[in-house]
């Protein structure tokens, strides 16, 4: 699993996004909160449960609903420094919603 010169990069931890790791669609805006239909970006797998466990949707709609907010909120700043030391397949248990700061 190399990446391309060609691969997506993750607006989370920055890394590339080859097409054979697990990866999804996050809406910026989520869709319970009027991101239906909106605008999305493609990551990790492990960054998209790691943004999920770490805020809420009304976290997300209000605060957090561009890359570089989602980058600037410390638990997810702290997890994208630790990830991007990994390489682009790497995978992981996401921990649950235990000290959300």
């Amino acid at each position: 699993m190399l990446a391309r010169m060609d691969d997506p990069i993750c607006p989370l931890c920055l890394r590339p996004i080859p097409a054979d790791v697990p990866q999804s669609l996050h809406h910026l805006t989520p869709k319970l909160r009027g991101g239906k239909g909106g605008p999305t970006v493609l990551m990790h797998h492990i960054c998209h449960k790691e943004v999920h466990a770490a805020l809420s949707e009304a976290e997300l709609a209000r605060r957090y609903n561009t890359p570089e907010a989602l980058r600037s909120h410390p638990r997810l700043a702290r997890f994208a420094a630790w990830v991007a030391r990994r390489p682009p397949a790497f995978l992981s248990k996401v921990p649950g919603r235990r000290g959300r700061g």
